[in-house]
């Protein structure tokens, strides 16, 4: 019987990111490595591929499992199938990112290399960030949100359960008495600059770059 397993719930592209982080946390210890994936099978990034049944079938002291799956609805779903099936919950930090003082981050959450969260934060379940995210002082963040890459989050902002919140967006900062909400659902695009409270639910989409048209060259 394997005293420990740790398994990353996803083999696709952010499964594959998150695998160099699950092998420095579980390098030192008497544990197997693996990926589960429901619609794939086989070998990823040379780690054995199981289907969650074949995974619960496994005898084993401890099982642990990261979800590794950018939907939030998706994630949510796995993580209370996670709980029913008694597997404990599993959180990926790179050992580059940085919690600076007083944060508290739930269950199930992943740090990608270069996230900082800074000062006074309260961070729900099942919280991703991808790399250079950041995360400023007195925030309050849902459970099931999602950072893409190089999201920039102010101080004194509260997001809402299951936002989405997209590549190189920047929040700008509230104040203590009066924190920019974004609400429960809110999708923000990739690029969109916030500025004020978003409403449960609304789809943020940045503006597209417009090319740059010169006339009368050449007279």
């Amino acid at each position: 019987m394997t005293e420990k397993i740790f398994a990353i719930y996803g083999a696709s592209g952010f499964g594959r990111e998150v695998l160099p982080l699950a092998k420095d946390i579980t390098q030192n210890k008497d544990a197997k490595l693996i990926f589960i994936d429901d619609e794939n099978k086989g070998v990823c990034n040379g780690i054995k591929i199981m289907q969650f049944d074949q995974f619960i079938s496994l005898e084993s002291k401890e099982k642990h499992v990261c979800l590794a799956i950018a939907d939030n609805k998706i994630r949510q779903y796995l993580f209370h199938k996670l709980e029913e099936n008694n597997i404990s919950h599993w959180s990926v930090s790179a050992k580059n990112s940085t919690i600076l003082n007083d944060c508290i981050v739930g269950e199930n959450s992943i740090l990608a290399p270069f996230v900082t969260l800074t000062s006074n934060i309260r961070i729900g379940k099942s919280f991703q960030a991808n790399l250079y995210s950041y995360v400023g002082h007195d925030c309050r963040i849902g459970n099931f949100v999602t950072f893409a890459p190089a999201v920039k989050c102010n101080g004194n902002v509260k997001i809402e359960d299951n936002v989405y919140i997209g590549t190189g967006a920047i929040i700008k900062q509230g104040t203590s008495k009066k924190p920019l909400v974004i609400g429960e659902g809110a999708v923000i695009g990739m690029g969109a600059i916030i500025t004020k409270n978003v409403p449960p639910g609304t789809k943020i989409v940045a503006r597209p770059t417009k090319p740059l048209i010169r006339t009368g060259l050449g007279k």
